[in-house]
């Protein structure tokens, strides 16, 4: 797999709001998967879980995730990337909303939850269709 930097096209289409799905191990080793909003800021994707939720466990016991990335237009054009999350409190849900006014043109509209934001850096990535790799 190629190691970052990402190609422009690859940036591209990580800038817009299209769907993704995020996988993570539990601590057994199964993989697990999830549907997931993010951004795409400063080379790293931007995530944000809800302070309970069990993919937040999960992370924490190994913060090696991966999230593929599809083209809304053609899922088969998208990217994967595979990296390390590191993880701060969303005290203010501001990046909850940032992430939810990137695809609903809305801040996020649970305001009674704890959240947490997630930072993957980005430590290798495939791309496939009109993204190269």
């Amino acid at each position: 797999m190629p190691k970052p930097p990402l190609p422009a096209d690859a940036v591209e289409l990580l800038k817009k709001p299209n769907p993704a799905v995020m996988a993570v191990v539990r601590a057994d080793g199964t993989p697990i998967t999830a549907p997931t909003w993010y951004l795409w800021e400063d080379d790293k994707i931007v995530l944000n879980f809800q302070a309970d939720r069990k993919r937040l466990e999960h992370i924490k016991a190994n913060p090696k995730v991966s999230i593929s990335v599809l083209d809304e237009a053609s899922w088969y054009t998208h990217v994967t990337v595979h990296g390390t999350i590191t993880l701060q409190d969303d005290p203010n849900l501001v990046d909850i909303d940032r992430i939810s006014t990137h695809y609903t043109g809305e801040p996020y509209p649970v305001r009674d939850q704890a959240r947490v934001t997630g930072y993957l850096e980005v430590d290798a990535y495939v791309g496939w269709g009109k993204v190269s790799s």
